[in-house]
């Protein structure tokens, strides 16, 4: 997989990828356009933070590369690269029920917060990417 080196990038499958962790100082993108919105995209050694429409989507802490990255009604996933753990951070729906499965491994049911904020930690190691998915109940 690798770093973004170009920040955030579409897919050929649709899907976007953006993030890269080697940056010593922080980067920053704005007004990428993808299916209709426009993201905006931060990203360094000390964090990863993506908004779509001005809106909090993803934050990473250190910061990752993530590739892949597919947002649907009830469901997200993605891959996820770093050089060490790290913890992640979605918004989604608030106060739902989501199943979370990290390199083909139940991790288990977690409930977003009011504000819709969803946090789960993954073992990292800048060697391979690991799978996320992320369904509602």
């Amino acid at each position: 997989m690798g770093v973004i080196k170009e920040l955030i990038r579409e897919e050929k499958d649709g899907t976007i990828s953006f993030g890269d962790y080697t940056l010593p100082e922080k980067k920053k993108l704005s007004d990428f356009k993808h299916d209709g919105d426009l993201y905006k995209v931060k990203t360094y050694k000390d964090i990863t933070k993506l908004e779509k429409n001005e809106m909090f989507v993803y934050e990473s802490v250190p910061g990752t590369a993530v590739e892949h990255l597919n947002v649907a009604d009830d469901a997200v996933s993605f891959k996820v690269e770093g050089p060490e753990d790290a913890q992640i951070t979605f918004e989604l729906e608030p106060e739902t029920e989501y199943d979370i499965l990290v390199d083909g491994k139940d991790a288990g049911t977690m409930k977003t917060n009011l504000g819709g904020k969803l946090s789960l930690s993954v073992e990292l190691d800048s060697s391979k990417s690991i799978p996320v998915s992320i369904k509602r109940k």
